[in-house]
């Protein structure tokens, strides 16, 4: 039974399987992390390559009956049956963690900030091989200036190294959805130049600055410092851009500005 309500949608292709074991490089005797098993099909791919552990998060509790039984001689699968949030708020997954998610459309998004937001950084994750919408995919790669930029990349780009390796279509999946995914990996950055204290201020920044896109940035950004005139002068700033205009290093500046300001 599929359950529109976790945006289920299966990948079914084993060629397309493959390909995303391969972009972990070597996983044998490492500790790995599933976000959401599905059917298993990635799963039991992850098991046959020998890693220390896998660690196999399905909301699901028909889809984790399921794999219960049918990945039962897999010693190194741990299997667990509860919401992938609950499983990032842990503080003994482990080091060095790799992880694959085919995740699901409707809450993708969220599920990566809160692997963003974590406090210790870096964090406990080695890399991240994620497949989102494409839609998503194209937001979170997105560069100033283009429809697609926004919050999203802004937020992406302030920790994470991204790449894309590949489209994925729509035929790959059972139920089949209305459009293609894309495969992305994304490394935390460990020479992060840009050092925010508290990412909720990077967030109230994007917030209120792409609240009007369309309009200059001059009346948020007064809202955001008090209409202090020194700190657009202090950071080179033209008010007169509109918030697709600025490019993801000036978002940073911003914040680190605001909270040196507020906090």
């Amino acid at each position: 039974m599929i359950k529109k309500s976790l945006g289920q949608n299966f990948l079914i292709d084993n060629n397309i399987i493959n390909k995303i074991i391969e972009i972990g490089n070597s996983i044998e005797n490492k500790t790995v992390l599933e976000i959401g098993t599905g059917r298993g099909a990635l799963t039991k791919k992850i098991l046959e390559q020998k890693p220390k552990e896998l660690l196999a998060v399905e909301k699901d509790e028909n889809l984790f009956l399921f794999l219960k039984e049918k990945l039962k001689n897999f010693d190194q699968l741990k299997l667990v049956n509860n919401d992938i949030f609950n499983i990032i708020k842990r503080k003994n997954i482990g080091e060095k963690v790799i992880v694959f998610g085919n995740l699901p459309y409707n809450i993708s998004t969220q599920i990566l900030a809160s692997l963003i937001l974590i406090d210790k950084w870096p964090p406990w994750y080695e890399v991240l091989i994620l497949m989102f919408q494409k839609e998503v995919a194209d937001r979170i790669l997105a560069k100033s200036n283009s429809k697609e930029f926004g919050r999203l990349s802004v937020l992406c780009n302030w920790r994470l190294d991204i790449k894309k390796h590949f489209d994925i279509s729509r035929n790959c999946f059972f139920p089949k959805p209305k459009i293609n995914s894309t495969v992305l990996s994304l490394r935390p950055k460990t020479n992060n130049k840009f050092i925010i204290k508290n990412a909720r201020n990077l967030e109230t920044i994007t917030r209120v600055l792409f609240s009007n896109r369309r309009k200059m940035i001059n009346k948020n950004f007064s809202k955001l410092f008090k209409n202090n005139p020194n700190v657009a002068k202090e950071l080179n700033l033209d008010l007169n851009k509109r918030p697709g205009e600025l490019n993801n290093e000036m978002f940073y500046k911003i914040a680190i500005k605001y909270e040196n300001l507020f906090s």
